[in-house]
């Protein structure tokens, strides 16, 4: 099975509550991975065999569900298999994750005793969209917290020096940034820092 990698969303995982299998009905927790059009399939890639489709847990999905497969689910999910079970909770839905959002990440009076601290930014894949953001956003950013758009935005961090000699810190801060820019393929970042190198500078 071969997706283009502009058309797939790969590495998504489930705790579970959210999908069953399309040909068992089977409950699903696990990795799992998306198309553009919506489909969805067991793995972490199309490369990650073998591939089963899943189906979104739904009310017309519980109908779709035999005794015995009732069952199963009320057993994985901890539930006492009689006519009283709530499919409803079996259908609700997580908060849908949301994107990052600006907020500064300010250096304390530690940080300037030790003169430098962490300046954490985000940039929107496939698109010159950058943000400043605090530590909590970048750290889950980069551990794929369920609850933030992960998928759409690369991270990262640069240290920011703060104190010093004001021509060197202003030096040190742009060869840093320029630095940066070509590591990691960040092109106009100086322009959305407004190539202010010295900025926190005490």
């Amino acid at each position: 099975m071969y997706y283009p990698l502009s058309q797939i969303i790969t590495n998504l995982y489930t705790n579970g509550g959210e999908y069953v299998l399309l040909n068992t009905k089977q409950p699903y927790k696990g990795y799992y991975w998306k198309t553009s059009q919506e489909k969805i399939f067991t793995g972490k890639t199309p490369q990650d065999t073998p591939i089963e489709e899943l189906i979104l847990i739904t009310n017309e999905t519980v109908n779709l569900i035999n005794v015995s497969d009732t069952s199963n689910i009320a057993s994985y999910y901890n539930k006492n298999d009689n006519d009283s079970i709530n499919y409803l909770n079996l259908t609700k839905q997580p908060p849908p994750p949301l994107p990052p959002t600006y907020s500064l990440n300010l250096p304390t009076q530690q940080d300037y005793q030790i003169g430098e601290f962490r300046r954490c930014f985000c940039k929107k894949i496939n698109e010159l969209i950058y943000l400043e953001i605090n530590i909590d956003t970048y750290n889950k950013l980069i551990t794929q917290d369920s609850s933030i758009q992960y998928q759409y935005y690369q991270a990262f961090n640069i240290p920011w020096q703060l104190t010093g000699n004001k021509e060197q810190v202003y030096t040190t801060n742009k060869n840093i940034v320029e630095l940066t820019m070509k590591q990691q393929k960040l092109s106009q970042f100086d322009k959305y820092i407004k190539e202010d190198y010295i900025k926190y500078y005490k």
